[in-house]
């Protein structure tokens, strides 16, 4: 067979999935010409869809070496080096492929990739946008440009771009997931939920996919906690169960008073609000009783990084590892208590824990709650989230309370690597002439029922403002429809745009009063608040994560902010308003409250984790 007809014979097995015909055509080719660049090429494309990517880079630079006009190779060439996380590599492989076919979409598309993996968003909305103008109906071209249009804060386009994808492809699973998150971040809980049910629809065997959906019920106003335990045992069922038989017998030593082995699993050991929570702990465990271990399941690193490095007993990254070699890696290290510390919040290892490979395995850290796995032993929490008695059967895990708080904030952590926070300053509302209420937590905490109890505070403050943080979108549009049909002028209502951590302590110079969320609390961003000088004020909520309020002013003690109706809410937040002297002698000592409480204290924070930890070793040393 010639040459041509050859490739064109292997094409068509390639396309159709029949990569073991296509792969010996190749090589045929090959034997009989060894200097084909497109056989070379095809081969080397061939290798990387089936999971040999050295192999691939290795033969599509062979390639490139034989024939440099091939812009398609140089495209997947680029490709393969942005999945193994070699950006610049990758950028300049792309750059040369749009440069010597400019009209090659799939050029702008690997290029736009890379450039944002880079971190160079502006660049790829650009190429993104140019391989769309070559192919409008390439939907992975609108999908790609609605998640760098997401990172740039522009939450309306990126929905846009989203819903454009899913309009050319349906089943284009990936996009309903990525604009179930853009409207997540919108507050749209029902249609994000309709997103992700579609994929799961589409993607039965991902539990991943699975976990994001469980994450959004604790936002949404309609799911109990007994609805979100059914919702997180019927994932271990699903996903869990059929891991059962990988847990093996295991052989660690059951000295109930040895040194330990602790092994941390996060995707956030850098700078996000996790991995910036869990430094006081990582950096207070007593070295003499506790080895820690960390689990990065991340490759990006950063100051945040080299801070946890620094004080971890060993660090392993598992980005890209399967499960199954993460829990052999487990096993390897001899790690006595393995820490979830993702829950069902993605990316999620649950299914390697569901394999057990350390003999106790916790859960904390990402939210209160639990995540229903039944080969998880404990979970953390505390007596103001958890009384005692009171929820334990909302969970599978045994519920362990720590004495005072289930969270522990570190200034210096916070602002590691960035400006040191700023001073509260003085009461805002004398100078302003009004009293200004905000929220700065995440818009998905927002919803109509929360805006409406705002709007009472508003109407019965006179001239009061309110500030929220959130990207721009539609959803400022309906936050405002919401106020001007509760009778509150849309005019008092003001958007703020994410910021650096010093600018958003900042907000806090305009704000007198922080009003909570629910039914999700604010977690570290109330612990903001108090440590810029704003009191909180929430009302305690039927599920966990709607107690947090409850919890943090209670270890202030400044439980006459904690409101048990909606009614009382109101009241509470008003009176606030209207006492001036009383709200400036706040302000003025809040800080100094958030410093001499439990909050912020991380030797006490570790200890009580550390006797978690033991008594859990101890209760399973006297199993057999």
């Amino acid at each position: 067979m010639k040459p041509a007809l050859a490739i064109e014979s292997g094409r068509i097995h390639h396309q159709a999935g029949r990569l073991a015909d296509a792969e010996r055509i190749y090589r045929q080719i090959l034997l009989e010409q060894p200097d084909h660049a497109v056989a070379m090429h095809l081969l080397g494309v061939l290798a990387h869809q089936m999971g040999r990517d050295e192999n691939a880079i290795e033969l599509i630079r062979r390639a490139i070496a034989i024939d440099p006009s091939m812009a398609d190779a140089y495209s997947n060439l680029g490709s393969i080096l942005q999945r193994q996380g070699r950006f610049d590599e990758a950028v300049a492989a792309c750059s040369r492929a749009a440069a010597l076919q400019p009209d090659l979409s799939d050029a702008h598309l690997n290029l736009g990739v890379a450039l944002r993996d880079q971190g160079t968003s502006t660049r790829a909305e650009f190429h993104f946008r140019r391989a769309i103008d070559l192919n409008p109906a390439d939907a992975a071209a609108h999908d790609h440009l609605g998640t760098v249009l997401r990172s740039l804060g522009r939450l309306g386009q990126a929905v846009a771009a989203y819903s454009r994808a899913v309009e050319l492809n349906p089943d284009f699973c990936d996009a309903l997931i990525n604009l179930g998150g853009a409207l997540m971040d919108q507050g749209s809980l029902d249609e994000a939920l309709a997103c992700f049910d579609r994929a799961v629809a589409l993607r039965p065997g991902d539990p991943d996919l699975a976990s994001r959906r469980i994450f959004l019920l604790n936002f949404h106003p309609r799911f109990d906690s007994a609805a979100i335990l059914r919702e997180q045992i019927a994932w271990d069922r699903r996903f869990g169960g059929p891991l059962r038989k990988s847990i093996g017998v295991h052989a660690n030593d059951r000295d109930p008073d040895r040194r330990l082995r602790i092994g941390y699993v996060s995707p956030n050991f850098r700078d996000h609000v996790t991995g910036r929570n869990m430094l006081p702990l990582i950096r207070e465990h007593s070295r003499e009783s506790y080895a820690v271990y960390c689990y990065s399941d991340d490759a990006r690193s950063d100051v945040v990084t080299a801070e946890f490095r620094k004080h971890a007993f060993g660090w392993r990254n598992i980005a890209g590892v399967g499960d199954d070699a993460f829990a052999d890696m487990v096993r390897a290290d001899g790690i006595d208590v393995l820490v979830d510390l993702s829950m069902h919040m993605t990316p999620t290892r649950l299914a390697g824990f569901a394999r057990k490979p350390a003999p106790v395995q916790f859960t904390f850290a990402a939210y209160p709650g639990g995540v229903g796995l039944s080969a998880i032993d404990c979970r953390l929490t505390d007596p103001y989230l958890d009384p005692p008695g009171a929820s334990d059967a909302n969970y599978v895990e045994r519920s362990i309370r720590l004495s005072s708080s289930f969270w522990c904030y570190d200034p210096a952590s916070m602002s590691l690597g960035m400006d040191s926070d700023p001073d509260p300053g003085p009461l805002p509302a004398p100078q302003a002439g009004y009293a200004t209420f905000g929220c700065l937590n995440n818009y998905c905490k927002i919803n109509p029922q929360t805006l409406l109890l705002w709007a009472r505070v508003l109407r019965e403050v006179q001239d009061s403002r309110l500030l929220l943080l959130s990207q721009p979108g539609d959803h400022r549009r309906r936050a405002a429809d919401v106020f001007n049909g509760a009778g509150v002028d849309p005019g008092r209502l003001e958007f703020l745009s994410w910021r650096s951590r010093s600018e958003y302590c900042k907000c806090y110079h305009r704000i007198d009063i922080a009003l909570d969320t629910l039914p999700y609390n604010g977690h570290t961003t109330s612990l903001d608040a108090f440590w810029m000088g704003a009191p909180v004020v929430t009302l305690v909520g039927q599920t966990v994560v709607g107690r947090a309020g409850l919890s943090q002013l209670s270890n202030l003690g400044l439980t006459e902010m904690v409101a048990r109706t909606p009614a009382e809410f109101v009241s509470i937040a008003t009176d606030l308003a209207r006492d001036l002297p009383r709200l400036a002698a706040l302000r003025a000592s809040l800080r100094g409250r958030m410093l001499r409480s439990p909050l912020t204290d991380a030797k006490r924070f570790a200890g009580d984790i550390e006797r978690a930890y033991r008594s859990a070793w101890k209760r399973w040393t006297r199993t057999r």
